[in-house]
């Protein structure tokens, strides 16, 4: 049984999941390491291409694109190590990243999920994640810590709890997962990682960020900076995690501002920027919430 579990997942981007395989190889050739790639829905097969690269990665392929959540579990359930390491196919690590949050995770038996300092692969001394505020749940908001920062080593010493971790690179216990349970699938991109967090804050486990380690990030390139798919399931999935994670009371504020303020204000700005193709998704995103219970399996959106 291999002590870590590596899952990443691929969606038609071999080029940048081999940068990924590649990354690993040359920064943790000695340690103890279980590898699935989850082949999420990508128009060819890939095991033989993959294999080519790294030849112990264990390759499980799924003919329907399952989401982030969904092929993260796919994983997941056929994992063997005692460590479980989600990383986006669109990262890169580093030499030390693996040892040193195995380690944070042992010092600290109460550490759920843990995350690791982030910086912008495009430009490596911008920082992009060093840690999350806790969530406003009336506003659906809350900030990230660091982001666009200039790395000065300001965070370098840091292991603290946060808010949430960052779904680019989050690693857990095996056996804390099995308490937690999996990611929702519900909310196929954006959200579920927050979601997942906030399950691992109910069995009584804390969310950390360590700047002692980094990776870095190739931020966006699956879906863009703006499109369809990102504005509707951004657009859904916020006002479903707050359905999912608050009161009923809770839920009726937040999306009087929701709709009332927030939709509007995110509307005005696609105007302005001439992205009218991009208004109707807002509109669709927050009727799927009206019309949908919050455990629907609908998408209401065709992949």
């Amino acid at each position: 049984m291999s002590r870590i579990t590596i899952i990443t997942v691929n969606f038609n981007q071999i080029r940048v999941t081999e940068d990924f395989l590649r990354s690993v190889l040359l920064n943790a050739p000695n340690e103890d390491i279980e590898l699935i790639l989850v082949d999420n829905g990508s128009s060819n097969d890939n095991e033989a291409y993959f294999k080519n690269i790294y030849p112990d990665v264990v390759y499980i392929r799924s003919d329907k694109n399952l989401g982030f959540a969904g092929g993260n579990n796919l994983g997941i359930r056929a994992a063997k190590g005692e460590y479980i390491l989600l990383l986006n196919n669109d990262t890169e690590i580093t030499e030390n990243m693996i040892p040193v949050l195995l380690n944070e995770m042992e010092l600290r038996p109460d550490i759920g999920l843990i995350s690791p300092l982030i910086l912008y692969y495009e430009d490596p001394k911008i920082i992009q994640y060093a840690g999350f505020t806790e969530m406003n749940y009336l506003t659906g908001r809350n900030r990230g810590i660091g982001n666009k920062e200039a790395d000065c080593g300001q965070y370098n010493l840091d292991s603290r709890e946060t808010g949430y971790c960052h779904g680019a690179a989050m690693m857990c216990r095996k056996k804390d997962l099995e308490l937690a349970g999996l990611m929702s699938e519900d909310f196929f991109l954006y959200y579920e990682e927050l979601d997942w967090c906030d399950k691992f804050k109910k069995i009584g486990k804390k969310i950390w960020f360590t700047g002692k380690s980094t990776i870095y990030h190739k931020e966006s390139m699956s879906v863009g900076k703006e499109s369809k798919i990102k504005t509707y399931f951004m657009t859904r999935n916020r006002m479903l995690y707050i359905r999912r994670n608050t009161s009923l009371l809770n839920t009726i504020i937040f999306s009087i501002y929701y709709i009332c303020f927030a939709c509007p204000k995110q509307i005005i700005s696609y105007i302005f920027k001439k992205r009218l193709d991009l208004v109707k998704w807002v509109f669709k995103g927050v009727f799927w919430n009206l019309t949908n219970s919050k455990s629907s399996s609908k998408l209401g959106f065709k992949i």
